[in-house]
């Protein structure tokens, strides 16, 4: 009887281990559920929880729903900018319009700061910020809000910038669209890598030299507005005479100094082609000193800083720079099919006409005198 006893006792535990192991189980489950926070560490370094299950969104700062626009899903944001409302020179406002409709959620722009109290008026789960310049402004912000808050960056270049990629990285992750954020990136190496192919074994001396004029730079500007370390220019290996000036920056270019440049090539931005216009007018003798000019080596890039840059506008600058410095490995490019190839494939819709109306009908030669 003792030894029945012994084993019904013994069975009686195992039972009571088996079902308690069995509601461990489903507690450590329900745990991990209730605990299936994401965490990420943002631009700045600072280390982001995002609750499970976040799925509303809204993006705040220069540049900031732009790259989320190349990632994610647009119905799931809450709230815009009323800077966002400007469509013009925008291509992913262009491509989805339907966001101007959202509730407004600050002032947005460079000089404003965010508003803590119409963010949540939108109760979103997330915020993304391109307000970035300040690691406790950024903090203050998710404190004031409860809301977790994704610091994002464009980096210091135009384009193919490593911070740029890690901002869709992050995006991707938190919107549960990582597929969709590896793609942008894949497309963006793949564009250096073939931009780089193209011109990587041209002899520099054979290449013509060229400036960058009327640069777009917080407003329009005239051809005194340039860069050394000009991204587009670096992307296809060109010839920046400001470069070979030993300038490395943006700069208001004293127009003495290029006429002693004197490049083979100009490429103007649209966004200031009026003022350049005006100021032919009134100096034409200055303009007639460059070779560029009396050779009609004159040409018309798309400005794409609105907003910060637009990546989508840039890439296809630097195509079409390729395509006028060097016809002959840019022979297959066709510019304007190439910008509509770069937004298809991250705004899902083909846009040059749009923003070529918008600037002079698009890429061309420039004559000065019409």
């Amino acid at each position: 009887m003792k030894l029945k006893k012994f084993v019904s006792t013994i069975i009686i535990i195992s039972l009571l281990c088996f079902i308690f192991a069995g509601c461990g189980t489903k507690a450590e489950n329900e745990n991990n559920h209730e605990n299936g926070d994401l965490k990420i560490t943002d631009t700045l370094g600072r280390d982001v929880t995002i609750p499970e299950g976040s799925d509303k969104f809204v993006c705040i700062g220069p540049g900031c729903l732009r790259l989320y626009c190349y990632v994610g899903d647009t119905s799931k944001l809450v709230g815009i900018e009323d800077i966002e409302k400007d469509t013009s020179g925008r291509p992913y406002i262009m491509a989805n319009d339907d966001l101007i409709t959202l509730p407004i959620i600050g002032l947005g722009g460079p000089n404003n700061a965010p508003d803590a109290e119409k963010l949540l008026e939108v109760v979103p789960d997330v915020i993304f910020s391109m307000y970035n310049s300040d690691v406790s402004s950024v903090n203050e912000l998710q404190e004031k809000t409860g809301i977790p808050v994704v610091a994002l960056s464009y980096g210091n270049t135009e384009v193919f910038d490593n911070d740029v990629d890690l901002s869709i990285q992050l995006i991707g992750k938190v919107t549960d669209n990582q597929k969709r954020a590896d793609e942008v990136i894949d497309y963006f190496n793949e564009l250096e890598a073939d931009l780089n192919n193209r011109t990587k074994d041209i002899d520099n001396s054979k290449k013509p030299t060229v400036y960058l004029g009327a640069q777009s730079m917080r407003g329009a500007h005239g051809i005194e507005s340039t860069s050394g370390n000009y991204s587009l220019f670096n992307a296809i290996g060109a010839r920046n005479v400001v470069d070979e000036a030993n300038i490395d920056q943006y700069i208001m270019l004293d127009k003495e100094a290029l006429l002693d440049m004197d490049p083979d090539i100009i490429i103007i931005d649209a966004g200031g082609l009026s003022l350049v216009l005006d100021d032919y007018n009134k100096n034409k003798s200055f303009y007639e000193g460059l070779n560029a000019v009396k050779n009609n080596k004159l040409y018309l890039q798309l400005p794409y800083n609105h907003y910060y840059t637009n990546i989508d506008i840039a890439l296809a600058d630097a195509y079409y720079i390729g395509s006028v410095l060097y016809p002959e490995q840019f022979s297959d490019i066709n510019p304007e099919k190439k910008f509509d190839e770069i937004t298809q494939k991250l705004l899902g819709k083909e846009l040059y006409k749009d923003i070529a109306k918008e600037y002079f009908g698009g890429y061309q030669q420039i004559n000065l005198d019409k």
